[in-house]
């Protein structure tokens, strides 16, 4: 049995260092773990995803290798960001989705976010997972051979045919060298947005800046170009896509509530006396915005994972945090 650093397993995600704490042998030992919590909850059917880091493909290749150990059917939807992985669970129809991506942490650093259905799997059932592993208490089935599918062409088709723009907008976009990169500028401009990207090459070393769009150093590239450009706003990725920093035309950083403010007023005049959820890091201007455009606003824990499962067991239409997490309906 691989010796496994019990530190790994955080509270939304299993991440390490990747020399000292994911080591081939260990990713495989993840898998069977991960494999058998999730066969015993119902899943038969995967999809994996990965980030651009140097290290991505390597661990999801051993993170499969355990995986199929227990009969999971995996599909590898290759390098994508988050939010692409999250809609291939439904675009093919599977039981969830595992994405390998150290998120906006440095390059050295790397992890594992997993999706059962719509809910993040964190907090005690990832400390299920590690006992697993410590007990080597695993299932083992057979599983086919992985399957490739390429998914960015059909998210981009569906988000092109699902919003439209009511004008077209100018805008930068710096999606620092993550997997951001090959999906974002190609949204806008299929909405009709013309765009003006920065570091959209996918490079695991983050050579231009480090890839966390909440600091604001990391945007004065994305400020410059507006600037210069005479830009309406600029957009900001992390390395896996999942939380983005917006500027106005005046290089301005309009935070995550701030972003929340207008996104909920947009869906109210809609859906009035809808629920939206801000974590608690958010001002109190957000929850007092919301009630004044006649919504039900809710405050929830900081952690992409408990805000998105709020989110489902609410009903909410919009949930986010400050960090730049948001989620719709």
């Amino acid at each position: 049995m691989a010796k496994i650093n019990p530190n790994i397993f955080r509270e939304y995600d299993i991440r390490g260092v990747v020399e000292q704490d994911l080591p081939s042998d260990v990713v495989v030992e993840l898998g069977k773990g991960i494999g058998t919590y999730l066969v015993r909850q119902g899943a038969k059917r995967f999809t994996i995803g990965r980030d651009g880091r140097l290290t991505s493909e390597r661990i999801a290749n051993d993170l499969t290798e355990g995986l199929r150990t227990t009969g999971l059917e995996i599909t590898d939807v290759g390098m994508c960001a988050t939010p692409v992985l999250y809609f291939s669970i439904p675009h093919l129809q599977v039981d969830g989705g595992i994405q390998v991506t150290g998120s906006h942490n440095p390059p050295e650093f790397n992890g594992i976010k997993m999706a059962l259905g719509k809910t993040a799997v964190f907090g005690p059932q990832i400390q299920d997972i590690r006992r697993r592993i410590e007990e080597q208490d695993f299932e083992r089935h057979p599983a086919p051979p992985a399957k490739s599918y390429k998914i960015t062409d059909p998210y981009i088709e569906y988000l092109s045919k699902n919003l439209k723009l009511d004008r077209s907008v100018r805008v930068g976009m710096d999606s620092g060298n993550g997997v951001a990169g090959p999906v974002a500028p190609q949204i806008f401009r299929a909405l009709g947005a013309t765009v003006y990207d920065l570091y959209s090459e996918v490079d695991g070393r983050f050579p231009n800046h480090h890839p966390d769009p909440t600091v604001e150093k990391n945007l004065v590239d994305l400020k410059k170009v507006v600037a210069d450009k005479k830009l309406e706003l600029g957009v900001g990725f992390d390395g896996d896509g999942d939380r983005l920093g917006v500027i106005d035309r005046n290089g301005k950083v309009i935070w995550g509530d701030q972003l929340m403010i207008l996104f909920a007023r947009s869906i109210l005049k809609e859906y009035p006396g809808a629920t939206v959820i801000a974590d608690v890091k958010c001002s109190e201007n957000f929850f007092a915005d919301v009630r004044k455009h006649g919504g039900n606003p809710l405050m929830w824990k900081t952690g992409h994972a408990h805000i998105k499962n709020k989110l489902w067991a609410e009903r909410a239409l919009l949930a986010g945090e400050m960090s730049g997490h948001l989620f719709f309906a």
